[in-house]
């Protein structure tokens, strides 16, 4: 039987014939016999209305197309040559052209058939729109266009197989740009003998080569470390789908020492031009690098930018030259200023507020000009620390709040913003916008979102801490100026980072810490910080008691309200580490409408990327998140799903 919208199916008739057979055979009864003539008078009658009715709206809905387009009009569409309906106000067809019945409904008889048939979907508003519906039908390829009647809607269907199928082939040819790092090429071949090191640099170029061939381009060594590839689309999509499996290839090479090599791949898309792609490849891999490496960026029009990979530690990279090349540009932008302003993240914790001081003293003792830290001290984390620093400055106000701040920001201030590179993270976001220069020196992970508008933009994700970057700042540019008590909240912020020196703590963190105790930092005093009232420690035991443990992963979730929670809750993640065979925990915890998440890993999981997908962001190590307007159940299935895509 045809799936008709509004045909009464001639099998209805069945049922009187058989209420008349069985009156035939209860004849005998007349009571049987009674019933069953009545049943079969009264479907009957009503198969007759129905398809009298049903007969009736056909005619109405045929007269009322024609009568709308008018004869000739009529007859011009049963005669046009593009495949033409009219249909009812059920989206049935009541009317069909020749060349619709030839091409689309393959000669067979189509009116009383809802159209969704044809378009594979139901009739939405984008046929009457100039972009049309695209649909497959019968193996070809159509726009849909419509056209409204005062009882009905007329459809044109545009066979357009043939510029489809070129605009595909256009689309999957078209040129892609991509820029190949070898992250750790140093790493791999020092301490080796020159043999070993041309293997290890030989083998991880024939991975390269092996995997251009396959994507149908080809590769060009740019540098030492730098590598050229141009491809298509289509081996880009391909790529894409499995994940770039070459970053697994290139990992598997390993030094006599166990160290595996790592590359980081920049990949330019749906650029206008070559040249535009060349730099949109550059730029993703300078986002891939400063992620931490060992990962694929691929770049899009705007800020759009997808990541791949990003499972290892990285390797760490950095270079003295650019910290005191850094150093001098600050010391030289700050001379030609009127003031200084320095201001962390939301919510700011002992790293943020250690650089911030560490700054403070560079630029008020060594370089004379006055400075301010902008900083909301009720949210603030590190408020022990602010109360130690106005203790040893009894004559000086340091901390002003960011509407206080603002009176001091102009033309010829420079905002130094420590310990964060988002615009929506920074303590104040009308400082951003207030202040003549921005200087940014963080060491998380590179967000797509950064502060752009930055003159310096010191960025090093191997860096343990903010407060590790401005100690070494401070060296370059007078060693001398810092003092026990600043010594001591700089090396706070070291130690909170590091979790005392166990996680992400390369020789250059042992070397600050160094300079840090030359100056007078007391390790005792520092891990006086540290220390927790009897009920937040309490607390902290009580989220740990909490916490579920599945396949490695330790979450705990707090409901009810506990008095500075970002502080538990941040130690009760650590904590939670130190259980046996746990390799990352998640605390969960309610603040206002949002549920907030407080992430780390030992290194072996990158909760970083867990996090970034579920809107937030931070170190391999260590990261967090905020999601808004949801119940802690929903946060908790939101996570373990995050969970589960990052394995």
């Amino acid at each position: 039987m045809k799936n008709k919208v509004w045909i009464v199916s001639p099998l209805f008739l069945a049922f009187p014939v058989f209420m008349v057979l069985i009156a035939v055979v209860a004849w005998p009864n007349m009571a049987v016999f009674s019933m069953s003539i009545a049943g079969a008078a009264v479907s009957l009658i009503v198969y007759i209305a129905t398809a009298l009715s049903h007969s009736a709206r056909l005619s109405a809905l045929t007269k009322s197309a024609s009568s709308e387009l008018s004869g000739d009009s009529f007859t011009a569409l049963r005669n046009f040559s593009l495949p033409v309906v009219v249909l009812g106000d059920r989206d049935d067809i009541v009317f069909s052209n020749a060349s619709f019945v030839k091409s689309l409904s393959q000669k067979r008889e189509c009116i009383g058939e809802n159209v969704r048939k044809y378009l594979g979907t139901e009739l939405s508003a984008g046929v009457y729109t100039q972009e049309g519906l695209s649909i497959t039908c019968q193996n070809r390829k159509y726009t849909v266009y419509g056209s409204k009647l005062s009882k009905g809607t007329i459809l044109y269907f545009v066979d357009d197989t043939y510029f489809k199928r070129i605009a595909k082939e256009y689309n999957e040819k078209k040129t892609i740009t991509a820029i190949i790092s070898f992250d750790n090429r140093d790493e791999m071949t020092s301490g080796g003998g020159s043999m070993e090191d041309a293997q290890i640099i030989s083998r991880v170029e024939r991975v390269l080569s092996d995997w251009a061939t396959e994507m149908g381009g080809f590769i060009r060594r740019l540098s030492n470390n730098l590598y050229l590839v141009l491809t298509d689309e289509i081996h880009i999509s391909e790529a894409k789908e499995q994940k770039f499996e070459i970053l697994d290839k290139v990992r598997t090479i390993k030094n006599d020492q166990g160290v595996s090599s790592t590359v980081s791949v920049g990949i330019g898309r749906n650029a206008s031009s070559l040249e535009e792609g060349e730099r949109w490849a550059r730029q993703a891999l300078d986002m891939a690098l400063g992620r931490g490496g060992d990962q694929v960026a691929i770049k899009e029009k705007g800020d759009s930018y997808e990541f791949f990979g990003g499972l290892s530690k990285g390797v760490e990279r950095r270079d003295k030259v650019k910290t005191r090349v850094i150093a001098a540009t600050i010391s030289d932008l700050i001379a030609d200023c009127e003031n200084v302003l320095i201001m962390g993240h939301k919510y700011s914790d002992l790293d943020s507020v250690g650089a911030a001081i560490g700054m403070w003293t560079v630029i008020t003792k060594a370089l004379a000009k006055p400075a301010y830290i902008a900083i909301n001290k009720s949210q603030s984390l590190a408020k022990e620390m602010t109360q130690i620093m106005e203790q040893a400055n009894p004559d000086r106000k340091i901390f002003f709040s960011p509407e206080e701040a603002i009176a001091f920001a102009g033309k010829r201030t420079i905002l130094i913003v420590v310990d964060t590179q988002t615009p929506e993270m920074v303590e104040c976001r009308e400082l951003l916008e207030k202040c003549g220069s921005v200087i940014v020196i963080d060491h998380h992970r590179m967000m797509v979102n950064h502060i752009k508008e930055a003159v310096i933009f010191y960025h090093e994700p191997f860096s343990s801490s903010a407060s590790e970057m401005v100690a070494e700042i401070i060296q370059y540019i007078s060693s001398q100026v810092i003092n026990k008590t600043e010594a001591n909240l700089l090396f706070a912020g070291i130690m909170l980072d590091t979790k005392g020196f166990i996680i992400r703590s390369g020789v250059r963190t042992f070397e600050a810490a160094a300079y840090l105790r030359r100056r007078g930092a007391d390790t005792v005093e520092v891990k006086k910080m540290f220390s927790n009232t009897f009920e937040s420690y309490l607390a902290k035991i009580e989220i740990i008691s909490k916490a579920e443990i599945e396949r490695g992963y330790a979450i705990a979730c707090v409901e009810e309200p506990i008095p500075e929670i970002r502080i538990v809750a941040a130690q009760a993640a650590d904590e939670l580490l130190n259980i046996k065979d746990v390799s990352a925990s998640f605390v969960l915890f309610r603040n206002g409408e949002e549920i907030n998440i407080s992430a780390r890993s030992w290194g072996e999981v990158n909760v970083q990327i867990i996090m970034e997908a579920l809107g937030g962001g931070g170190h391999h190590s260590m990261a967090a998140t905020q999601i808004k307007d949801i119940t802690m159940e929903e946060a908790k299935q939101k996570l373990r799903s995050a969970i589960q895509r990052s394995r």
